[in-house]
């Protein structure tokens, strides 16, 4: 075997790798883009959605409004309401229990399907809030005073020592600093 024999097999070689990787690459993009396009759930205002429902068919979305007040009730299995954008209404029927900061006007994504008629099936509600915290106001006028431990930085703390019983003898009543 000459040495131009050995570059030209050296070559094809490389050339087949190459080709594997590209094709490989090409596998994995196709893949992902079906694996994530299948996980993704957009959402629609509710004029959108009673709009596009026709196209849409079974698929999940996410339906955007807020809750009509007094359009709440509770049933066996979730809730059931109305969520408007102020154009539109549409009837939810909710699986599971609503949010703690669920009730009348509260902006809502519900997240679900098409049922029968004009309903919504839904299985999930979220609750949209702004991004903006701002903590509870604190009545500092009747805040206990800081003792200088805890003025300095240390956190000082009275516990007092569980009763005893037929499982836990101990001292009874004692208090202890953590």
């Amino acid at each position: 075997m000459t040495q131009t024999d050995a570059t030209a097999k050296a070559r094809r070689t490389r050339t087949v790798a190459a080709a594997v990787v590209c094709g490989l690459t090409v596998i994995v993009g196709v893949v992902l883009v079906v694996v994530l396009s299948q996980n993704v759930v957009y959402y629609r205002t509710v004029s959108e959605a009673v709009h596009d429902r026709k196209t849409q068919g079974g698929d999940r979305f996410r339906l955007a409004g807020a809750v009509v007040p007094g359009s709440r009730q509770p049933t066996r299995n979730g809730v059931n309401f109305e969520v408007t954008d102020g154009t539109n209404t549409v009837r939810v029927v909710s699986q599971g229990d609503p949010p703690e900061l669920f009730k009348d006007s509260a902006p809502v994504l519900c997240e679900g399907r098409w049922g029968s008629g004009l309903t919504f099936d839904s299985d999930r509600i979220l609750i949209r809030h702004g991004a903006k915290y701002t903590p509870p106001k604190v009545d500092t006028k009747h805040a206990p005073k800081a003792t200088e431990g805890e003025a300095a930085g240390h956190a000082v703390s009275t516990v007092r020592a569980a009763e005893p019983g037929p499982e836990r003898p101990g001292p009874q009543g004692q208090e202890r600093e953590l």
